[in-house]
Parts: structure tokens; sequence; C-alpha cells
């Protein structure tokens, strides 16, 4: 499926739920947001209906969020039956970790190809200043059953100026020893204009390079996604930058975005799109709702302009736990 700028479009993030279990500074505040209301998020038959439809346009990838997606009662089943969707070639998730332990064997027994497990400081005391909640020790046995089991697992961190600036190198270090790809994220201001919290790729490979000496960037590919990958001299794992904020990689995005609501979000920083649990739900066929997506993907943006926010039209407002990372 292909838009208006000729970026090929396989890739798709579903989010299941607005809910989640920690209250990070940078998503949600700290008593939380309003869920939506259960009989507004997409069911699962939903859900399947779409991503069959999604798969007979070109879809191959798809990718399973939040909120915290393990929240939702049931997602092991879901996850297992997208696995079996004719043309889908991954599923996978990204998580907090938190639940990972509690539900590893069903979701290891789902065929999930790959985990992103979100970790912004390896530090106990400062994990519960950021995420407004206890669970770190949840999180590094999440990481290490996954990477055990053989599963492709990630970090994400949300490099983050006076917040975690001063343990990157350090969290970089889980690669050393296993066979992780730890990714770095530019802080992006979506629904915000915090831009100064914002630490650059360039700062976070030096402040690697100090501790761990040279880092090589390697040519292969480690998923779908944007990141581009280093590796420093003794470790088994890699490290990842996805620098939206200062390399923007927008012209070979191939990705757009399902909220829990059901509306097809194509950009990140843009509220453009169309929801097609209203199209679902005023009883279009599976023709009529493949024409609408291919539409809207149509209607992409050609990129964001995140350091360009002020004046912008259409601008996102919704927090990231509405979104969907």
């Amino acid at each position: 499926m292909k838009d208006s700028f000729g970026r090929n479009i396989d890739y798709l993030r579903i989010s299941v739920t607005d809910r989640c279990n920690l209250r990070c500074v940078y998503c949600m505040p700290e008593e939380g947001v309003e869920p939506i209301s259960h009989c507004d998020i997409l069911s699962y038959e939903e859900i399947m209906r779409l991503v069959g439809i999604f798969a007979s346009l070109g879809i191959k990838n798809i990718r399973l969020t939040g909120g915290e997606p393990l929240v939702r009662k049931g997602i092991e089943n879901l996850i297992a039956d997208i696995k079996k969707t004719p043309g889908i070639e991954t599923v996978s998730i990204t998580t907090n970790g938190t639940l990972i332990p509690e539900k590893f064997e069903a979701l290891k027994n789902t065929g999930l190809d790959a985990v992103n497990i979100s970790l912004d400081t390896i530090n106990p005391e400062r994990f519960k200043e950021i995420t407004r909640r206890e669970g770190f020790e949840k999180v590094i046995e999440a990481i290490k059953l996954c990477e055990g089991s053989g599963i492709k697992t990630k970090i994400n961190c949300v490099a983050m100026k006076g917040v975690n600036d001063d343990e990157l190198a350090s969290i970089a270090g889980l690669a050393q020893d296993l066979n992780i790809a730890v990714r770095f994220i530019e802080y992006m201001p979506v629904g915000k204009n915090d831009f100064e919290k914002c630490v650059p790729k360039e700062d976070i490979l030096k402040l690697i390079a100090n501790v761990y000496g040279p880092l090589y960037k390697l040519d292969a590919k480690f998923g779908n996604g944007p990141a581009e990958y280093y590796k420093p001299e003794g470790f088994v794992g890699v490290v990842g930058m996805i620098s939206a904020m200062t390399c923007s990689f927008c012209e070979s995005c191939n990705r757009v975005r399902l909220t829990a609501e059901g509306f097809l979000k194509l950009c990140l920083q843009y509220d453009k799109g169309v929801s097609l649990r209203n199209i679902i739900r005023a009883g279009a066929t599976d023709e009529e709702i493949a024409k609408a997506i291919e539409k809207a993907v149509a209607e992409k943006p050609k990129q964001h302009i995140f350091n360009d926010y002020f004046g912008a039209e259409d601008i996102e407002e919704s927090p990231m736990s509405r979104i969907g990372g």
C-alpha cells in the first residue's frame, strides 16, 4: 500500500487500550486520565476484522501498544489470532514489562516475534519517580525472560535532560552481556511544547563512547522501524538511536497507527485520519472499509515538524496514552 509520496506502508501499530498500570511523567498525569468507555474501544472482533483488511492491502507487520497492552484481558488470544492471519509476517508488542513475568508462558506460546520494553532508568528509586509506581524488578526480570527465550528483545529509553541523561551510558550497558537492543529515543513534544527535554542523538552517542569506547555503526536492520544501530567493542547486544528530532526519517516512514478508539492515525504529530470504528459500526462492507483506509493513507503527511511546532495546523494534542506509542 503506497501513500501519495510513494512510501510503502506495511507496518501498523494498534493500540488496544488507553489504560496503564504506570503513570510515567511524559505520558500521563499522576492521577491518570479519564479512561475511554469500554464500548468506545474496538472489540477484539473488530480489531481482527481490520487486521484482515489491512493485511489484504499490504500490511505485513503488526505491533500492539497501549496504554499498556498487557492490562487488557485476553491479549494473548488476540496475539495468537493475529499471528494466524494470512499476510501478517510479524507480531510484536510494546510494553512497560511489569506484567510480562506473570504472563510469560502464555505470551511465549502465542508465537510472539518481538517485544519492546520501556525502561528509562536502571535506578530503582528513579524508576519510581518516573513511573510513579513500583515494578523495577519485574521489568528487569521481563528483559531476561524474553532474551533467554529467544524472543527478539528491545529496550526503549526516552532520553530526557534533567531526568535520566546522567545514566544513559549505564542503561546502554544492559546490552553488554545480553543479546538485546537498547534504543534511545529523542524526546518528542507530542501534545506538548517542552522541547528543552530533548537530548540529541550525537550527545547520547558521545556519552556512551566516553564509557565504552568507539561505537561502530551497523548496516543490518533489527526490526521494522527507523532506528540506527551501533555496537561498542565487546558488546553482545547493540545500541540503537531513534532520532526524530535531529535526524528526521519521515522520507522512509512505513507506518500508520490505529488508536484504541479505532481512529486511523497517519502521523504521530498530526490529528489527521479517519475513524474506522465509526465506519465499521455504520455497517460498512470490507471493501468500503478498505477504500476508506486507502483514501486516508493517500493523505498521510509528508513529514512531521516537531522543530517548527508553533503556528502549525492540525497538531495532535492528545496524550501519548490515548494515541498509542
